[in-house]
């Protein structure tokens, strides 16, 4: 049989092959985080008609003469370039900008994604569209981020309390009327908290004296401080320093005592109650920080992103995830921004990279090159037909 039937036969399904790929990447064109493909073609094994001889003293060498046997696809290589960011308002969405993957976990399969469409689960788990597990790392409960160790699950309970803490400073500011008569007094509270986060009120009591201000104070637990004495200058600076109460470090250095304003107060004080989450954000560096209803903000987790060496030797599981295999290298973890890996956006999506320009050229070449195959078939048949006919 003629061999340009089958190298026909081969074009034929070399082209069918891009045609497939073709429509899958247009299919696609709205996928979060899908990567295009294109097709690679090369020729198949040549077959040696009249083979190759050395140049002689008085004749020239020949080249090889060689009948090609057709095309065989050679690979689908995938399109890893930055697709174009969606805001969706979402705060579970995330974006990576830059290289990296998300890592998600189902049972024991890890799989990478740049698809950030996620939302948490009834356990509060960070989950893909497939039910897998975000993964990254989670803050104590201290809001301290581990520096590295085995990754987990991503998990945000709606239940999630931050711890109250006590008060062991407090600041004032402000200035103390220097025309008060002797024996008035200026009254100051601030709302304070025990370890356990139990709210309380400590006062401070400022009384006018001959050569300045007196104070004295409690914290509403029992503790009292003895009467201090702040000296008050000519002009209308205090010198004097408070004594600890109950525990409280109070700071006063800003104090004045000029004339004619009545401006002091304890401007702040560390410690709060206990409170429970009410709302959190995604920072660029992935960590999640939580935002408590004692006006606390705590990191929760970090999401970690991979890499792999040759990210084209990934291989396309469905659900917009990849796999390692033996030619894409193991997955190295990092955190956003770090060298090697993009950063995080939240509230926005990356769109796919579909060029459809591109696609719809690339479906017209695949179009013409298979007809032109089939023509090829066409033509060999009729070569047949008329070697058939020699004989009637």
């Amino acid at each position: 049989m003629l061999r340009s039937l089958y190298s026909g036969i081969s074009g034929l399904r070399a082209h069918q092959t891009m045609l497939d790929t073709t429509g899958n990447n247009i299919a696609n064109v709205n996928t979060a985080g899908f990567k295009s493909s294109s097709v690679q073609f090369q020729d198949t094994l040549s077959q040696m008609t009249q083979g190759a001889t050395t140049p002689g003293a008085n004749t020239g060498g020949r080249n090889p003469a060689q009948v090609g046997l057709g095309v065989q696809v050679a690979g689908i290589a995938t399109n890893f370039g930055q697709g174009s960011s969606q805001s969706t308002g979402r705060a579970s969405d995330m974006m990576i900008s830059g290289d990296g993957f998300f890592i998600t976990r189902s049972g024991t399969a890890t799989t990478l994604t740049r698809a950030g469409a996620f939302e948490f689960d009834a356990n509060g788990r960070l989950t893909s569209p497939d039910g897998g597990i975000v993964q990254g790392r989670m803050a104590n409960t201290n809001g301290v981020m581990p520096t590295g160790g085995a990754l987990g699950d991503i998990v945000l309970p709606r239940d999630l309390v931050s711890p109250g803490t006590a008060t062991t400073e407090a600041a004032l500011t402000g200035n103390l009327p220097s025309e008060t008569a002797v024996g008035q007094s200026i009254i100051q509270d601030k709302e304070i908290f025990a370890a356990d986060g139990t709210s309380r009120t400590m006062s401070l009591t400022f009384t006018r004296t001959a050569g300045g201000w007196s104070v004295t104070g409690n914290d509403g637990a029992g503790n009292t401080m003895p009467a201090t004495n702040l000296a008050l200058a000519a002009n209308g600076t205090l010198t004097g320093t408070l004594p600890d109460l109950g525990g409280i470090k109070i700071d006063i250095s800003k104090v004045t005592g000029y004339a004619g304003l009545k401006t002091v107060s304890i401007a702040s004080a560390n410690g709060n109650a206990a409170g429970t989450l009410e709302s959190y954000t995604l920072g660029s560096d992935g960590t999640l920080t939580g935002t408590f209803s004692n006006g606390k903000q705590q990191a929760i987790a970090q999401i970690v992103l991979g890499t792999v060496a040759n990210p084209s030797g990934l291989q396309k599981t469905g659900g917009s995830g990849y796999t390692v295999t033996a030619n894409s290298g193991n997955i190295e973890f990092g955190a956003p921004g770090d060298p090697g890996m993009g950063s995080i956006a939240g509230g926005m999506l990356e769109m796919s990279n579909v060029d459809l320009s591109q696609e719809f050229t690339n479906l017209i070449v695949a179009q013409r090159g298979f007809q032109a195959n089939a023509r090829i078939i066409t033509t060999s048949d009729e070569v047949l037909q008329e070697l058939a006919n020699l004989k009637r």
